[in-house]
């Protein structure tokens, strides 16, 4: 007999974090105030994970769960809509056999026997779009290319070879003033390795810098930050032992003794410039930015004093108590011997979902934007932080309401900074559905200058970018930084 599908009745598929499994296409979302500005024209893509089909088991994460990619249009005055499953190998193997065939989150002693050689890679966490490519990306596997008028999943592409890794992060870097793109892979070698490979392509997706080192312990690096000539590397203690997984376990768990350490690798040099610094144990998922001043090197990013995962155990099983995320600025000085840095808190509100006009990717910014904590009400907020006063201004979509993370959209590719649009999906809790708010970044607490209805429920996405009309068309960025 065949078995029915239903999902386990646990509180990460209840309300609106119910599987959606569905693809939808809208042309013209309705516009509930306000007027959408002149000149926004270009594509919001955004990538989240949903469940295909039920796994079987209690203790799905939220991180985990199949690919889908999300299109939000602004074309001539009107905002359309369209989301489409990543096709993944994964996916198309489940398709077939009309059940989950994949276990644990990325523990493929899990899997059933007929998927044992197939990627586990979900393709559901970010999006990437360099030299007229636009990517849905996973860290556990190689970027899929997507049509980006259709969201057709094409494929896999490791850069003509360029790739040797078996994976490409999510949280690639790319730098619309140069063009370039900057990437890595951890665990680069398989499951549990300490190899860790940084790469830089050209504008046209050319080869220029590749350097393999080792981590300290096979961690998880989520994310890394750049600036105009080091890339940082922060080595948290969430990691992967192979024998923990041969039995069903874990993919990572963290290690409260351990100690987090950071490499800085020269953006164009080699590995024999790499710095090494340490420090007490902490961790984040998501860096704001980094930049020079001098010798000093600064990192701002989400950080937490204890565990960001706190659903991935101690090696002894045991949970650890959340704590929240705080921007917090680390800094390096280059110019001095020793493995010491210096920390300071930059906002005394919690935050997480980091995000930065992209043009001051590795750049000296002022501006930052943030998902803030949630109010009693169960809402939360979005926010924009001053990183040199700490001043937050922040709008909130209402009681019980949700907001995704923000996308920052310059007025001109040479305007001014924090002078733009922030574009936020917010979550319609209790009308289980979404709307798209259109904020005026240097006045957040006005409201939206434009809000969209979705007839839909946009399940709860990671990351995105914004491409222009004109790099849509181009396949390059024409950004600028402004003058002064």
């Amino acid at each position: 007999m065949v078995e029915p599908i239903r999902f386990p009745d646990i509180e990460l598929y209840r309300g609106f974090g119910a599987p959606v499994r569905s693809e939808s296409t809208i042309s013209g979302l309705e516009l509930i105030s306000g007027r959408l500005p002149e000149g926004l024209e270009g594509t919001l893509y955004r990538v989240g994970a949903d469940r295909q089909y039920p796994s079987g088991r209690t203790d799905d994460i939220f991180i985990d769960g199949e690919g889908v990619i999300h299109m939000f249009r602004f074309d001539r005055g009107h905002v359309d809509y369209r989301n489409r499953w990543v096709r993944t190998e994964r996916f198309k193997r489940q398709e077939a056999a009309r059940r989950a065939l994949f276990g644990r989150y990325r523990n493929r002693y899990t899997n059933d026997p007929s998927v044992a050689d197939v990627s586990m890679n979900t393709a559901n966490t970010s999006s990437m779009f360099h030299a007229g490519h636009l990517y849905a990306l996973k860290e556990d596997g190689l970027p899929h290319l997507i049509n980006p008028d259709t969201l057709e999943t094409i494929g896999t592409d490791d850069f003509n070879g360029a790739i040797r890794s078996v994976s490409f992060t999510a949280h690639p870097k790319v730098d619309p003033v140069t063009d370039e793109l900057l990437g890595f892979s951890y665990q680069a070698k398989g499951d549990g390795t300490r190899d860790i490979v940084y790469y830089l392509f050209d504008r046209d997706r050319k080869l220029q810098n590749e350097i393999w080192f080792e981590m300290p312990f096979a961690a998880n690096v989520h994310d890394f930050a750049i600036s105009d000539k080091w890339v940082i590397f922060s080595f948290f203690p969430l990691i992967t032992d192979v024998e923990v997984l041969k039995k069903g376990g874990p993919f990572y768990q963290w290690h409260p003794n351990e100690q987090m350490h950071v490499a800085v690798l020269p953006r164009y040099g080699n590995a024999e410039e790499i710095r090494w610094f340490r420090g007490p144990v902490c961790s984040a998922g998501h860096m704001m930015n980094a930049f020079r001043e001098g010798d000093l090197l600064h990192l701002d990013l989400c950080l937490y004093d204890g565990n960001c995962f706190p659903f991935f155990p101690t090696p002894e099983g045991e949970e650890t108590e959340p704590v929240p995320p705080f921007l917090t600025r680390l800094t390096f000085d280059m110019g001095q011997p020793g493995d010491a840095f210096t920390r300071r808190r930059l906002l005394d509100t919690p935050c997480e979902m980091p995000k930065i006009d992209d043009r001051f990717h590795g750049r000296p910014y002022r501006y930052g934007y943030v998902i803030c904590a949630r109010s009693a009400d169960g809402s939360s907020a979005i926010g924009r932080v001053d990183v040199t006063t700490g001043e937050l201004d922040r709008w909130q979509p209402g009681p019980g309401d949700h907001v995704q993370e923000a996308q920052f959209v310059p007025r001109a590719p040479d305007a001014a900074a924090d002078d733009g649009w922030l574009l936020v999906p917010v979550s319609r809790v209790a009308e289980n559905r979404s709307d798209l708010a259109v904020l005026d970044a240097r006045n957040l607490a006005a409201g939206p200058v434009a809000l969209f209805k979705l007839p839909v429920r946009v399940r709860s996405t990671f990351h995105g970018t914004w491409v222009p009309a004109s790099a849509r068309e181009s396949g390059h960025y024409n950004y600028k930084l402004p003058a002064g």
